[in-house]
């Protein structure tokens, strides 16, 4: 974090030489001009610091445990912190930032949730606070410290603010950056770039944001590149989906510059993503200092913004099936994805479909009353079973014949149907107890072509089985999205968001198939 006056480092974890307080205009490149009015110069912090030091501690100086000081910043953004998997409440997180420009994450416990009265953008004075130490993952800030609030807490409004308190700060990563610290689960940085492709959707005047559908599958992919760097995916989940919807239509025009704060990158596809998360806000064009400057700066380099740099990060080699055993056997070969086109021939008589935790996809079991998960990291106490997809094929090639599993949602990209849906049809006419055959949506793929993304797991590399992993299927006529540019066409994203290499259910579903290719190399080994 930039040093401010005569602030100890002691409170901070780390420097960042990229953190940008939104008040100074930070350009491309991450120089900022100076300014004398700038409320982190120096010497004016020094002199603000001065004026009051006797009655008011700075972030700086918050350390572990108790405190009976007082505090005053102003709130930037809040937002619920939840169970993974049971979706409990487990408190109200916040980012804080005080006259220094320094910036602390803050939290209310659950059972102290609704007790202070939070606005976003509001100034406030608290007094008394317990330090706890800072999260190891998915920390959005630098200190080592959380500013908790205890039961004796007091939280007022601060009305007219004696100080300038900055109203923003970000932290940004490069694409170097995020590639470094990629899949490491660390810091939550910032993300500011131009947009390319919006759910497959080149910038046109014509783009259409299919609001309802997006609700539904409950995220968006935008391929996005700063400068004249790579393009990536990021996805958006949620909440950040709905407000880059919202701010997309509201500005009248097509905007282009995206700023995402603490996204957290990901390989995905075996590539290179980034994925909002529960305390991510988006931005575009004129929201912010850092958009207005990049905006800047990409109305004057539209030439240098249109180019592509040769390592794009978007599609999985395309590979024969000859040549994906071929990998298989080599010895330096590491967990992969692929691109590959077969032809259905069998759908086997095996069990297609198992029954789900509907929490996190893992197996569920009967005890003599009930489900439980299997997963002990669940925390489910009661699981409803959710049929999931488990449907083993044999395909062909020209070169090769294999055997490929699909799960979850590829088996809903292979036959347009919800397993759970072709389960419920089969008991309308039959007792629970009966084993639902192998369905006719299933049967009717056998002939098909398709482009397949299959995945290269450990189990496939160790020779424990060889049956391949399919995470997605692409639709049996695929139009690719529109070139403008020179943009690389992609693997129809705007066809089917719901089931990219970033979501959510599809990293449970290759989780759940390396179980079950643990299983297959158990009963191989038994048998």
């Amino acid at each position: 974090m930039e040093s401010t006056g005569n602030s100890s480092v002691s409170g901070d974890r780390k420097a960042s030489k990229k953190t940008v307080a939104s008040s100074v205009a930070a350009k491309p490149n991450g120089k900022s001009p100076p300014s004398s009015t700038n409320p982190m110069n120096p010497n004016t912090v020094t002199a603000l610091s001065s004026a009051h030091a006797n009655q008011v501690m700075f972030f700086r100086d918050v350390s572990l445990g108790p405190r009976e000081a007082e505090l005053r910043f102003r709130l930037i953004h809040l937002w619920e912190a939840r169970n993974i998997y049971t979706k409990t409440l487990i408190g109200q997180e916040m980012l804080l930032i005080e006259e220094e420009g320094t910036v602390i994450q803050g939290f209310v416990p659950a059972g102290r949730v609704g007790t202070f009265d939070l606005v976003a953008g509001s100034v406030y004075k608290l007094r008394n606070f317990f330090g706890s130490r800072n999260k190891a993952e998915f920390s959005v800030a630098d200190h080592i410290a959380i500013i908790s609030f205890s039961w004796n807490s007091d939280l007022s409004v601060l009305e007219n603010p004696p100080v300038l308190i900055p109203e923003d700060r970000f932290r940004f990563h490069s694409f170097e950056e995020f590639m470094a610290t990629c899949d490491s689960k660390g810091d939550l940085y910032d993300y500011v770039g131009h947009m390319r492709l919006v759910n497959g959707q080149t910038l046109t005047d014509h783009i259409v944001l299919d609001e309802v559908a997006i609700a539904e599958k409950r995220h968006l992919c935008v391929h996005v590149q700063t400068l004249d760097g790579p393009v990536m995916k990021l996805y958006l989940w949620d909440n950040a989906a709905s407000e880059f919807c919202q701010k997309f239509k509201s500005y009248g025009r097509i905007p282009h510059v995206l700023l995402v704060t603490t996204v957290n990158p990901k390989h995905l596809g075996g590539t290179l993503c980034l994925t909002s998360m529960s305390s991510s806000r988006v931005f575009m064009d004129d929201d912010v200092q850092p958009s207005k400057d990049y905006f800047e700066w990409l109305s004057s380099n539209t030439g240098i913004a249109n180019r592509i740099a040769a390592e794009v990060v978007t599609k999985p080699e395309t590979v024969t099936l000859e040549e994906l055993f071929s990998y298989i056997k080599q010895e330096a070969s590491k967990v992969a994805w692929f691109e590959c086109t077969a032809t259905i021939d069998v759908v086997q008589g095996s069990s297609w479909y198992y029954v789900s935790c509907g929490g996190c996809n893992s197996k569920a079991v009967k005890d003599p009353t009930s489900l439980m998960c299997s997963n002990k990291k669940c925390e489910k106490s009661e699981v409803t079973g959710v049929p999931q997809y488990l449907t083993k094929i044999s395909v062909y090639d020209k070169s090769e014949q294999a055997v490929f599993v699909i799960l979850g949602n590829a088996g809903n990209e292979l036959t347009g149907k919800h397993a759970a849906e072709l389960v419920a049809n089969y008991f309308e006419g039959a007792g629970a107890d009966h084993c639902v055959p192998v369905p006719g949506a299933l049967l009717d793929t056998i002939g098909q072509t398709r482009k397949f993304i299959v995945k290269e797991s450990d189990h496939n590399l160790k020779g424990k089985t060889q049956t391949i992993t399919v995470t997605k299927i692409l639709p049996l006529e695929a139009p690719l999205p529109a070139t403008s540019d020179d943009i690389p066409t992609t693997m129809g994203d705007g066809s089917a968001p719901s089931s990219g290499f970033g979501d959510a259910a599809g990293d449970r579903d290759r989780k759940a198939a390396d179980n079950l290719e643990s299983d297959d190399a158990k009963r191989s080994k038994s048998g």
